[in-house]
Order: structure tokens, then sequence, then C-alpha cells
């Protein structure tokens, strides 16, 4: 694709370049150059640049420029693209770093890819196995790249690649709670909750001699915050994302579609896919809340159970199931301990709750384990008779 065709493309599909820049003075204008060869409309945002970045921005009178005073950070200086790319009425924005580390000539590649996957995201994958690729950098992804898949289950080669197609009036949808770096990984992930199609495609990258690279990426900082990010979107995954988005899906076809293959038509046996059902349903209501899932995902592995199974059974916790669990826990509860209290659920108050707190506790694991040996052994017998159909 030509540079004339892809800035008439680029017109057409209301896509601009969002290029955030902090104290690269060195490179900007050069980065600036070789994109303009490519898009027509270019966003620049200046993070607080100290350095003489401003008074090179002001030498293109063809750039749109956001600017301001105090440096936020990286994930700060998008977002601040992505809303004036939507208040210019653009749908799309590929970001580019100001470094020059990316290929303006790769910006086809987004383009071509945008108009096999409209609305997607889009991720520049580079070849991190490369001469030249810092150690670190390599480590970084691959460590960072685990964590996206198990967050959402999807593969991408290329996690922190900064050279990305955006589409910007769903992103700027949500309420992001990051700033810096780790933005880039808080937006991935939520937006493939969110079921907009992330996509990867491949990109040349340059990594510049250590002597002469400017990198505002400090490890020790930077990775920190990271890492507090994952621990927070996994304990998300576990404990609602993964809940949610599975009920979410929920129709006649899905849940013929669920029994069929990962009931009817599975290699495990009987035996074990119910034993998986009455373990799932068990964990659900035991009073661990928070920790249930992932509680149930690390014993359905130390017992070899079906995962995917004890996930979906253990959802018999979801919100509107509460209620009931707590009921009938509680009424179990003074059954197996014989109490002479009764809860007056119309005034309910903490002396309350501590009186009762010995017979919901009690209840709750009694009421789970009976429970689990009901839906187990019905679970067995309806197994059976499909199978054999």
């Amino acid at each position: 694709m030509d540079s004339q065709l892809c800035k008439d493309k680029l017109r057409k599909l209301k896509c601009c370049l969002i290029i955030p820049t902090y104290n690269n003075c060195k490179t900007i204008e050069s980065v600036i150059h070789s994109v303009w060869q490519y898009a027509d409309d270019i966003i620049v945002v200046n993070d607080g640049s100290t350095d003489n970045t401003p008074e090179i921005l002001k030498s293109f009178d063809y750039i749109t420029i956001v600017s301001y005073n105090k440096n936020r950070g990286k994930g700060y200086a998008l977002r601040q693209g992505f809303n004036k790319a939507e208040e210019l009425g653009f749908d799309y924005g590929i970001t580019i770093d100001s470094d020059g580390q990316h290929f303006a000539e790769d910006i086809p590649t987004f383009v071509g890819k945008i108009e096999e996957v409209p609305g997607s995201l889009i991720v520049g994958a580079r070849n991190m196995s490369q001469d030249g690729i810092p150690g670190k950098s390599s480590f970084g992804n691959k460590f960072s790249n685990f964590w996206y898949h198990l967050e959402t289950g999807i593969h991408l080669p290329d996690t922190q690649s900064g050279f990305r197609l955006y589409p910007v009036k769903k992103i700027n949808q949500k309420h992001y709670f990051t700033r810096k770096y780790e933005f880039e990984i808080e937006v991935l992930v939520r937006a493939a909750w969110d079921e907009i199609p992330v996509v990867s495609v491949p990109i040349k990258v340059f990594y510049a001699p250590n002597t002469e690279r400017v990198s505002h990426f400090r490890p020790f900082r930077d990775f920190g915050r990271i890492s507090v990010l994952n621990t927070v979107l996994v304990f998300l995954t576990i404990v609602y994302v993964m809940p949610f988005s599975f009920f979410r899906h929920f129709s006649k076809d899905k849940i013929k579609e669920f029994i069929k293959y990962k009931l009817v038509k599975s290699s495990d046996s009987n035996l074990k896919l119910a034993f998986s059902i009455a373990f799932g349903v068990f964990m659900g209501i035991i009073p661990i809340w928070g920790y249930q899932m992932l509680l149930a995902i690390f014993l359905a592995w130390l017992l070899k159970l079906n995962k995917v199974i004890v996930i979906a059974a253990a959802n018999i916790s979801l919100p509107p199931m509460i209620p009931l669990i707590l009921y009938f826990s509680y009424i179990t509860g003074v059954y197996v301990t014989g109490s002479s209290i009764r809860m007056n659920f119309s005034e309910i108050s903490f002396h309350v709750i501590k009186q009762n707190l010995y017979c919901y506790i009690i209840g709750s694991f009694a009421f789970a384990s009976l429970m689990a040996i009901f839906m187990g052994t019905l679970s067995y017998v309806l197994i059976r008779i499909f199978r054999k159909k």
C-alpha cells in the first residue's frame, strides 16, 4: 500500500495518529516527519516535556498539539490523545512511540487489519528474538504475555508494544485507574473483558544502543506497579469476570452446547464429571466469599478434576442466589446445632449477626455438603442417561 492510498484509507476510516512524547527532543522531529508520509491527521501529546520538545512541536503547522506543564505519565498522555481524537470526530487512533523504535511504514499494516476486523484493538507485535533486543525487555514481555493470557484467555505475542490501533470511542467509555506505563496493560485487559476483539499484526522495531537510547521506564518502580496491577486484574478475573461472563452468555443453545461437549462428549468418566459438579457446588456455597473461585480452581487442579465444570458449578453463588444460600445455610445451621435462637430478618444488626454467626457457619458447610451430594448424585444419573442416548 503506497503512502497516498494509506492516507486516503485512514481518512475514510476516521483514523488519526497519536504520538505521546516526553523529553524525546532528539527523535520527535524525525518521527513526526516519517508519520506524515502516511497520515495527514496527527495528534502529538506533549506530556510535560522539560527539554526543547515544545519549541520543536511549534515548528509543525500540520499537527494538533495537546500540551500540559506537568509530566503525568504515558497512560495519562494516551488518554488525553484519545479524548482529543474523539473530540475531533475520529473513530480510531494509531499510537506510535516518539523514541524512534517504531517504523511509520508499518502503518498500512494496521489499516489493512482494521478493514478485516472493524472495531478491534490491534497491537503491533515486535520480533523479540531479533538481535539488539534488551534482555530485560524480552523477559518483561514474556512475563506480561503470561499474565494477559491468564486474565483474558487470549494469546498475544506482544502485550507491551506501544504501536497500537485503538477504537477510541469505545475506549473512552471507560474510567481507568492507571496513568503511567501500566495503563497499556489495563486498557488491553479491559478491552478483552468488554469483548472488543484484540488482535495483533507483525511490526519491525529498532532499539538504539544503550548510550543513545532515551527510556523513561524505571524498572523497579514501574515493574512494581505493573505487578500490583496484574495481581488486582487476576483477582477480578477469578471472582468477578469469569463467573459473570459465564452466565452473561447463557442461552438455550449455549446450555445445550455446554452439556453436549463438556459433559456428554467429555473424555472424563461419569464419576469424575459428577464429582466435579458436586465439588463446584460445595465450593460455591461455603462461606469464603471472594476466595471461592481461586481456591476452587487450585483444589480442582490438585484433585485432577474437570476445572471448567468446577467453575461452572461454583457459580451457584452468583448475586441473585446469595440471599437464598444465606437463608438456607442459616436454617440448616439452626437444625444442626439445635439452636433456639431465631433470626428476625426484618431487624438485622451486628448484634443479631454475631449471635447467629455460629449457626450460619456450621449450617453453610452442612448445607453445602447436602447440596453437593444431591447435585453430584443427580448429575451422575443424568450424565449416564444422556451418554446412553
